[in-house]
């Protein structure tokens, strides 16, 4: 809950009918639940206060009237040295913060930092979570598409939408997240796409060519094939997130072990090769799984049991997937 004397605002702005303080002191509530991890009560507070007339966001700050409903902002939590990385991943990621910090030095020979990045793979390894350290490391707020509020009924609404997003990205220091960017960065030669749709995606390309460099504009697709080939033409940064390797799987459990105190009972090495090819993601999910039961079960010293069986439905889940069952 909400601490006492952010409730007693609350209610002594309400009792005196101060709108102005009944919304400052919300957005300090909201800002305090979220900071809890209580984002399910934070959530339905700020939705109070949008359906009467103001726009806050997930960080419980004020947002443009209206343009909350086309991104949200997250405070990053998520720092580089959390995720597990290929070495060639890191230092691309760690040149571009580097650049961004400088660059008043860049500028001041006519160069300006790269701030057009473009994360591909597979679903599940880590692109959004990339993106959230790489706001991490700039020290700037991750501002998110909401594909749901962009994309329009008419086509002529969803480009004057992109064109709010980035007036809005333009005018402030943040990193611009785009994820599953294929949706609307499609290959324009496509015969089966409409005059109207290669009209949004020209548009598109031409508000990430006059993106300021203190604005940084960062897509994430699974599906890099389907993006217009000028699309790749616009990022000086592209990122490829494989999936992990039987030695990141390895990795992964170890580093797992250490930082929850849990006892696989299984050697990491032996549970990479039974769970084999996986994301990231999954294998996250994984070793939650075993955790959780740990707990429950009170084996979390040695939850050698737990595991064994973890593996056995993680194998015939697989299997079944292979089959198409």
């Amino acid at each position: 809950m909400a601490r006492a004397d952010l409730i007693a605002k609350l209610m002594k702005a309400a009792i005196e009918s101060d709108q102005n303080n009944i919304v400052r002191v919300a957005e300090a509530i909201i800002a305090d639940e979220r900071e809890k991890h209580h984002n399910v009560l934070a959530d339905r507070l700020a939705a109070i206060i949008r359906k009467n007339g103001a726009d806050i966001n997930r960080t419980g700050k004020m947002l443009e009237n209206g343009i909350s409903a086309l991104v949200y902002e997250i405070v990053p939590e998520k720092k580089l040295s959390d995720l597990l990385l290929a070495e060639e991943v890191v230092t691309l990621i760690k040149e571009v913060v580097e650049e961004y910090q400088r660059k008043e030095l860049l500028n001041s020979y006519g160069l300006a930092p790269r701030n057009r990045l473009m994360f591909i793979g597979p679903p599940g390894n880590g692109k959004t979570s990339l993106a959230e350290a790489l706001a991490y490391e700039l020290m700037l707020p991750l501002v998110v598409v909401r594909y749901e509020g962009l994309i329009g009924s008419f086509l002529g609404q969803t480009a004057g939408r992109l064109n709010k997003i980035f007036d809005y990205a333009r005018q402030r220091n943040c990193v611009l997240f785009f994820d599953e960017f294929d949706t609307i960065g499609k290959e324009r030669g496509d015969v089966h796409e409409t005059g109207e749709i290669k009209r949004v995606v020209s548009s598109l390309l031409m508000q990430i060519d006059v993106v300021p460099s203190h604005t940084v504009v960062v897509v994430a697709s699974n599906h890099a094939h389907l993006l217009d080939s000028a699309a790749w033409r616009r990022f000086q940064v592209r990122v490829e997130l494989r999936s992990p390797s039987p030695a990141n799987i390895r990795r992964y459990i170890e580093g797992y072990q250490k930082k929850t105190n849990l006892n696989f009972g299984v050697p990491a090495e032996k549970i990479s090769k039974l769970l084999g090819a996986c994301s990231y993601a999954e294998l996250e999910e994984f070793c939650r799984d075993v955790l959780r039961h740990s707990i429950l079960d009170k084996q979390r010293e040695n939850a050698k049991v737990i595991t064994n069986k973890k593996i056995k439905q993680w194998v015939k889940r697989s299997t079944l997937h292979k089959h198409g069952k």
